[in-house]
């Protein structure tokens, strides 16, 4: 199959599925965000293996055809910590960072601009079907400021850390509490690191996008802790990634590590 043919498989798989009559664009750009879509709303069921190795191949294939970014090509360095603006996505690193929700297993809002719905739809639907495995043997939300860690799948990465921040009520400051979990999170995500031998680890800016998280104090929080554990504990880690994605976020980590 060519990438069309491959698109129009996946769409009509998971229409099928649906049971639904749900009308095919012939644009493929249109036809590439229905994909989106579907995955998206897709609950974590059994899906054949005809699928996967379609999914796989296409999803990668997109992968491959991205500006991918290793630790050797980041410039904005401190010690062990770099400062780095793009996509997350596009990081071939050792691990990257998910802000996710408590149940942990994606966005399901269709083509939602979150980090966590970017995340699952260029991993592929196993993220989602490995994330759900892990909450039923858990058998509960997962807890603020801890975190797990998954495959990576079709992301150029090798794992995907999740971890789950504060929520900040609109109009309001986040309280000592709700700073504490932020870090947390963080530890969490560096602790997890280090247990499996990783060296590099890519950070999202936790909490800051739909949790409401005060981006500036958040970015203080985030270098303090990174800061303070790398100083303080034994780690495999040797890269620690800040990734951001808009110039005034970037400036904000920049005076914070330079």
């Amino acid at each position: 199959m060519n990438r069309e043919e491959q698109l129009d498989f996946l769409i009509n798989y998971l229409i099928d599925e649906r049971n639904e009559a749900i009308e095919i664009p012939q644009d493929y750009d249109a036809k590439r965000s229905l994909l989106r879509s579907l995955m998206n709303v897709r609950m974590p069921l059994k899906i054949s293996d005809e699928f996967l190795k379609v999914q796989d191949e296409f999803l990668t294939a997109e992968t491959l055809s991205k500006d991918l970014t290793c630790v050797d090509d980041i410039k904005d360095v401190n010690g062990k910590i770099m400062l780095w603006q793009g996509d997350i996505v596009t990081l071939k690193v050792d691990a990257i960072v998910n802000a996710a929700n408590s149940k942990l297993l994606g966005c399901f809002i269709p083509l939602h601009n979150c980090i966590d719905n970017m995340i699952h739809s260029a991993a592929g639907v196993q993220l989602r079907e490995e994330c759900d495995n892990i909450m039923q043997l858990q058998g509960h939300d997962e807890e603020v400021g801890k975190a797990k860690i998954t495959g990576a799948y079709n992301l150029p990465s090798k794992y995907v850390i999740h971890t789950v921040g504060p929520a900040i009520p609109r109009e309001s400051r986040p309280s000592k509490l709700d700073c504490e979990a932020l870090k947390s999170c963080y530890v969490s995500c560096l602790e997890i690191a280090s247990q499996n031998n990783l060296e590099s680890l890519a950070f999202c800016a936790i909490s800051t996008g739909v949790f409401n998280f005060p981006r500036d104090l958040a970015a203080e929080i985030a270098v303090g802790t990174v800061k303070d554990y790398l100083d303080s504990n034994e780690t495999s880690l040797k890269y620690v990634i800040f990734d951001v994605f808009s110039d005034d976020s970037y400036e904000t980590y920049r005076n914070l590590l330079f």
